[in-house]
């Protein structure tokens, strides 16, 4: 039976989202009060590595607790979501949140710190197995999480989903990264041109190379950037990580591409492994991922689930940019008030 989104377009019963009139002074009042009360630590992941993460504790929440499980995107850092969790704690939420391997406070795994680079995708799947299994499921009492996941996140949540099928109550995927956009150039020639690349990297250096074109962090003004409408959430977004050199990030290695390439493989042979609830969040002019390929998996998904993907498709928001939950409020309350919808329907 197809479950249907009612209403998605307006806020979530009872709640108040932040808005971009009142961020600027909230952000330095109650968002940063908030922020002060999470629990901050780290445990060891694949190979030793370490892997941070930030625990808020909801202790107004419902019972059964509902718990949040929330995975950043590319390059981010949890450190990022100091608006998005305010907004979702205040809606009865226990958070959890992990910066993944390579990026954002976790532990670099390069000489050169700003190269974006995993050896192999599992690992992120593998470490969030033990962050749900040693630090999220204690919280819950005995319910499974739910869980929130964005862009890259997307993907490893969906490698997840298929490898653990029973640990989460429903999942919201906000611009997955299910497939990449290679631009004007042929998917077979740049995959070719990724796989011979790769190849002579292996041959001739033992450090990755980045991805042609790819360099060490650096940032685009508002005006040239295709990540969010909203000027007050980008200019927020820019300074933390100008302030912040630990968690600054460049372009992605040939090696983080070519596991991520097998990692979209594996989610689109074994869709029929994912039997979570799962709803997708499409940014109608998303310039970083490729659309097309969540309204692939969508359509799989819901032939073989019907309970995920409503109508066979994802959610579109449209006309938004691919940070849904740091868009320009007209897209972002839509966003947040689906996925809450989500979650409160299952």
């Amino acid at each position: 039976m197809t479950v249907a989104l009612v209403g998605f377009m307006t806020k979530a019963d009872n709640t108040e989202f932040t808005t971009e009139s009142e961020l600027a002074s909230r952000y330095e009042g109650e968002i940063a009060h908030f922020w002060q009360q999470g629990n901050f630590s780290y445990f060891s992941g694949v190979n030793n590595v370490r892997i941070n993460y930030a625990t808020f504790i909801n202790k107004n929440a419902t019972i059964p607790t509902k718990c949040l499980v929330i995975l950043s995107g590319r390059s981010e850092s949890y450190l990022k979501y100091k608006e998005l969790s305010f907004d979702l704690f205040n809606s009865g939420y226990s958070l959890f949140l992990i910066d993944h391997r390579g990026q954002g406070l976790s532990q670099h795994l390069l000489a050169n710190p700003h190269k974006g680079h995993v050896e192999n995708f599992q690992y992120y799947v593998d470490d969030l197995n033990s962050f749900i299994e040693s630090i999220v499921t204690p919280h819950c009492q005995g319910c499974k999480p739910y869980l929130l996941a964005h862009s890259m996140g997307g993907a490893i949540a969906t490698r997840y989903l298929q490898d653990f099928p029973n640990n989460i109550q429903a999942a919201v995927l906000s611009s997955p990264m299910l497939g990449f956009n290679s631009g004007r150039v042929p998917e077979l020639i740049a995959k070719s041109v990724l796989n011979v690349s790769a190849q002579l990297n292996r041959w001739f250096d033992d450090t990755p190379w980045y991805f042609f074109g790819h360099k060490d962090f650096s940032q685009n003004p508002f005006y040239d950037n295709v990540l969010m409408h909203s000027p007050i959430r980008y200019q927020l977004f820019t300074q933390l990580y100008k302030t912040t050199s630990e968690i600054q990030l460049g372009g992605v290695t040939l090696q983080w591409l070519t596991e991520s390439q097998k990692a979209l493989e594996t989610i689109f042979n074994h869709i029929d492994k994912i039997t979570t609830p799962t709803l997708v969040l499409q940014a109608g002019q998303d310039k970083i991922v490729k659309n097309q390929a969540q309204h692939d998996f969508c359509l799989q998904l819901h032939q073989l689930q019907p309970h995920s993907c409503p109508n066979g498709k994802p959610l579109i928001i449209a006309d938004a940019y691919h940070e849904l939950f740091f868009e320009s409020d007209i897209y972002r309350e839509q966003a947040l008030a689906a996925a809450i919808q989500w979650f409160e329907q299952h």
